[in-house]
């Protein structure tokens, strides 16, 4: 029986050959690396004492450095096994859970009119390549141009363009012997619903999209007229083309893997060929849609921790929600994803541009792991005063993790959430436990009141002298507690929320005149906003900004929007909608005035207790230290994505 090689394909592409192989070697554990697929064992095809056998689900293929075996899926099973080839196949398939194919001569004339395709689909490359290099194709090249895409980097993407005729293209294959039905199928030309068929992509440049194997299977066409509704333009449905299944720049990108590093998915075509000319050949694009299983599926053949990079507004950030509940279910050991989120307003175009690659290096390495992504989606902006609403917060958590199918990365997550809740709202029985000395909690039975220096007493049984505030080393290390001469980004986020959104000075006014910072310029600038609140020069965004300059306050400006841009509180910022803004200065603003109180709170307690050790201080200082737990998991959370949930600092 003669299988089609689209059939072989997708039976290989659903199973990792280590899978098959893995269940007659043991891999070896120094040398293999699971997350990208590379895999070290003893040769089973010879004896040997050290592993020279190398297998890498990215290419499919196996090769034994000691021997010189070869071979892909099929080969290990008929010499290892014996098996026949038809056997070899059905075995796969079934691995697969994929129909073995009925014996159909029609199928086999399909498969064979699928393979003349390909040549239709390569002459219309060709065509579309040429057609760019004329006078038609003026315009195209000066907007390739304008883009900053050299002629190398268009000839690499063997980009084209579609001159504005309904025949050209048609003519231009008759005239190579093509017959109407195959164009058809192909998907080049229109012919539903018309007496005449004509050309499906007019006056538009044109992005052939290759499989697997680099074999030209569709195209995306950019409209060169601003009057044309539809932007770009896919090819149809075809036998070749199923756009759920396939990534733009798939098979360049695998490549370019083989010398190391993960593979990152952008939103759209030029974002990928400006990275690849920007020196980051390893990306790839969904086809216009959001990132479907099959998608995810291919981006974890080529790496097990892809990155997942969106654009820097509301779209791109619901992307990246949608990106981030697609994957949640399918998580595995070895099989996740992380989330880059660009600057506000920016694509990757836009940022290798403007600011160089390392702008956009910079990005990839703050990306976050899915996790965080869930817990930002689940929190940010939210109010959780009231038991109701934090109950309500653990259950969406919970309903969200139950849906992992991998039973111990589902464990772990759930474990992960449990404790994100009890540091964002403080341990409840850890305060209760706190005079039993819990973890976390000051030991009573352990303070000297009958000898030694006075006021001394024990956390944990570790001695701490009198005066000074004992808090857990987390605590010790929150912005909260330790003395920086660094600008607060808590209370920058508050004043450029403030010049940016002047509504909310008036909204606010009487927190806003009595809002108590810590920071010298940022005091300064407050100052400012007052002043020119009351003499009417608050009214907009260009006359605070003006009255700051006026005050020779326009440097310590200029590093308050650094700093929350850097933190990415986008929200702070004139472009975010005002509904937005509102939300979370109130937010920020409850949180500041918390912190605030409560470090006043936290000098007392200290006062009291080294002047009075009885155990009524004791419990209040167990009080107040899980109150600040609370505002530090908190404080972690309001600065932002590129902060990290109390567990590191920022990136």
């Amino acid at each position: 029986m003669r299988f089609s090689d689209g059939f072989l394909s997708e039976i290989r592409d659903r199973v990792p050959i280590s899978a098959v192989i893995g269940q007659r070697v043991t891999w070896d554990r120094k040398k293999t690396n699971t997350q990208k697929g590379d895999f070290w064992a003893c040769c089973p095809f010879h004896g040997e004492k050290s592993p020279s056998f190398h297998c890498e689900d990215r290419k499919g293929r196996y090769h034994c450095f000691g021997c010189g075996v070869t071979g892909d899926h099929f080969r290990f099973l008929t010499e290892m096994d014996g098996l026949s080839f038809p056997e070899a196949v059905e075995r796969i398939a079934e691995m697969a859970g994929v129909p073995m194919p009925a014996r159909d001569a029609q199928e086999e004339r399909r498969e064979r009119e699928r393979a003349s395709l390909h040549d239709v689909m390569e002459l219309a490359t060709t065509f579309f390549e040429d057609r760019l290099q004329t006078s038609d194709g003026a315009r195209a090249r000066a907007y390739l141009r304008d883009r900053g895409l050299s002629q190398a980097t268009q000839q690499q993407f063997r980009l084209g363009f579609a001159p504005d005729s309904r025949n050209a293209l048609k003519e231009f294959l008759a005239s190579k012997g093509i017959e109407k039905a195959q164009m058809e199928a192909c998907g080049l030309t229109v012919f539903e619903d018309v007496p005449v068929s004509y050309d499906r992509f007019r006056d538009r440049i044109m992005f052939p999209i290759s499989d697997s194997r680099g074999r030209i299977i569709a195209f995306g066409g950019r409209a060169m007229s601003a009057e044309i509704s539809a932007k770009y333009l896919n090819s149809p449905e075809t036998d070749l083309f199923h756009k759920g299944n396939v990534l733009y720049n798939f098979a360049r990108a695998r490549k370019a893997l083989q010398k190391g590093g993960t593979v990152i998915a952008v939103e759209g075509y030029m974002d990928v060929i400006a990275l690849a000319q920007a020196g980051f050949e390893n990306v790839v694009a969904p086809l216009g849609t959001a990132l479907t299983e099959n998608q995810l599926g291919l981006l974890w053949r080529m790496s097990g921790e892809p990155v997942l990079c969106f654009d820097g507004d509301k779209a791109g950030l619901k992307a990246a929600y949608r990106a981030a509940d697609l994957a949640l279910p399918l998580v595995a050991p070895g099989n996740t994803a992380r989330f880059a989120l660009l600057p506000e307003g920016k694509d990757p175009d836009d940022l290798v541009k403007a600011e160089g690659p390392e702008a956009f290096r910079t990005v990839l390495n703050a990306a976050r792991p899915l996790s965080d992504l869930i817990w930002m989606r689940e929190t940010s902006g939210g109010m959780f005063e009231t038991p109701e609403r934090r109950a309500e917060l653990e259950k969406t958590l919970r309903e969200l993790t139950s849906r992992i199918k991998d039973e111990s990365v589902r464990y772990h997550y759930q474990q992960e959430m449990r404790e994100r809740v009890l540091n964002f709202f403080g341990n409840q029985r850890g305060r209760q436990q706190g005079q039993g000395g819990g973890k976390g909690s000051f030991n009573k039975g352990s303070f000297n009141k009958g000898g030694g220096e006075r006021g001394q007493w024990n956390k944990g049984g570790a001695g701490v002298q009198a005066g000074r505030l004992a808090v857990s080393e987390s605590l010790a290390r929150s912005a909260m507690v330790k003395r920086t001469a660094g600008m607060p980004l808590r209370e920058a986020a508050l004043v450029v929320a403030l010049v940016n959104h002047p509504s909310l000075i008036d909204e606010n006014f009487e927190h806003v005149e009595r809002l108590d910072l810590s920071h010298g310029e940022l005091k300064q600038l407050h100052s400012v906003l007052i002043d020119a609140m009351a003499h009417g020069e608050a009214n907009t965004r260009e006359a605070v900004v003006a009255a700051i300059e006026r005050a020779s306050c326009a440097e310590m400006w200029e590093r308050a929007v650094t700093l929350a841009r850097r933190a990415r509180q986008w929200t702070a910022f004139e472009d975010a909608a005002i509904e937005d803004a509102r939300d979370a200065f109130a937010q920020t603003l409850h949180l500041h005035r918390s912190a605030r109180t409560l470090h006043k709170e936290l000098k007392q307690a200290e006062a009291a207790l080294a002047t009075d050790p009885t155990d009524e201080n004791y419990r209040h200082l167990v009080e107040v230290q899980a109150q600040f737990h609370d505002v530090q998991a908190t404080e972690a959370l309001i600065e932002g994505f590129g902060v990290s949930s109390g567990r590191g600092g920022r990136n």
